[in-house]
């Protein structure tokens, strides 16, 4: 027979096992999500990655993610933040400016990185097949003479009577921008038209940008890319439909928002290799032996709802091209 304060005993000792057990259960890791700019699109195709090598979030992983708005000069003590949490992993994007914040805030915390331009030129790594450090990632280069000569080409061809064309950047990024506006130049020059360069890095300057499309007689806009820009795309395009001007952008998802077309490269790969490589370092790689990966998937969307909107019929020859058409 089992006296009441022996049977009391056991009773404790059976309520502390689950205690216990949780407690020997390891914690789960956390990546840390370091972005410019705050895209679903993205988070999805990462997450997609990560399942690739068995993580999904809030079931055997946990992700923290810090998004800056656009707004570069927070981006160091976003990345400081991650690093004193003690992440196992930090994913950066939008640009290259988060992944030298993350490169500057640690040393031995592993950092992969998404990038539309060279990683090697940038200081990230030191070579393409050794990157060497905690750092790598992925590289899909969005400002190639190759691509901007595509846009202007394919913005003649839906407005062949543009004449002067207008190019959006945001010259506040630096060198990247320059090397934008010289190829976008480089394009216009190639085919007969006047570019028209406007600067915009404030949400009043994209208001003055589009004001400047009557004064200099604008046919045709190009979009830069840039975190800024893409932060607001939705406002970009109902910018580009109350002006009533054609525009092309440089990724799908602002077609998608109504843009009348895109041509660039794919970023939703892009972060879906991203999140195949985090998963690779959660499960014991090291960055230094993950060569950085190339993304080099091109998209042509259009959309022909906006394309009627504005009057603009899109030649077959550039209709046959597309990779995806909205209607």
């Amino acid at each position: 027979m089992i006296r009441r304060r022996e049977f009391m005993a056991l009773l404790g000792g059976a309520a502390a096992w689950p205690l216990a057990a949780r407690a020997q259960q390891p914690a789960m890791p956390v990546v840390g999500f370091l972005n410019a700019t705050e895209l679903d699109y993205r988070v999805a195709a990462f997450r997609r990655g990560l399942k690739e090598f068995g993580y999904v979030e809030d079931q055997n992983v946990l992700i923290e993610y810090r998004w800056a708005e656009g707004q570069y000069d927070r981006l160091p003590a976003m990345a400081a933040d991650l690093v004193r949490r003690r992440v196992a992993v930090i994913v950066t994007g939008g640009g290259v400016a988060p992944a030298l914040a993350g490169k500057a805030a640690t040393a031995t915390i592993p950092i992969v990185f998404t990038t539309g331009t060279d990683p090697v030129v940038d200081g990230l790594v030191a070579s393409l097949n050794r990157p060497g450090g905690n750092v790598t990632g992925i590289a899909f280069l969005v400002s190639t003479p190759g691509l901007r000569g595509k846009q202007v080409e394919m913005l003649r061809e839906a407005a062949p009577n543009a004449t002067v064309i207008e190019a959006l950047v945001n010259m506040s990024t630096g060198p990247r921008a320059g090397r934008e506006t010289s190829q976008l130049q480089a394009a216009a020059d190639v085919s007969g038209q006047k570019l028209v360069v406007v600067n915009a890095s404030r949400d009043d300057e994209l208001e003055r940008a589009f004001a400047t499309l009557v004064q200099n007689q604008v046919g045709g806009l190009v979009v830069g890319t840039d975190a800024f820009f893409n932060n607001r795309r939705h406002h970009l395009v109902a910018l580009a439909a109350r002006h009533a001007i054609p525009a092309i952008y440089p990724y799908r998802e602002y077609a998608a928002a109504g843009g009348l077309m895109s041509y660039g490269t794919s970023v939703s790969e892009a972060y879906r290799l991203a999140g195949t490589y985090a998963g690779r370092i959660l499960k014991g790689e090291k960055p230094a032996d993950l060569p950085v990966q190339q993304s080099t998937r091109v998209e042509l969307v259009v959309n022909l709802k906006t394309a009627k909107a504005l009057g603009v019929t899109f030649p077959l020859t550039l209709l046959g091209r597309a990779d995806e058409v909205i209607e």
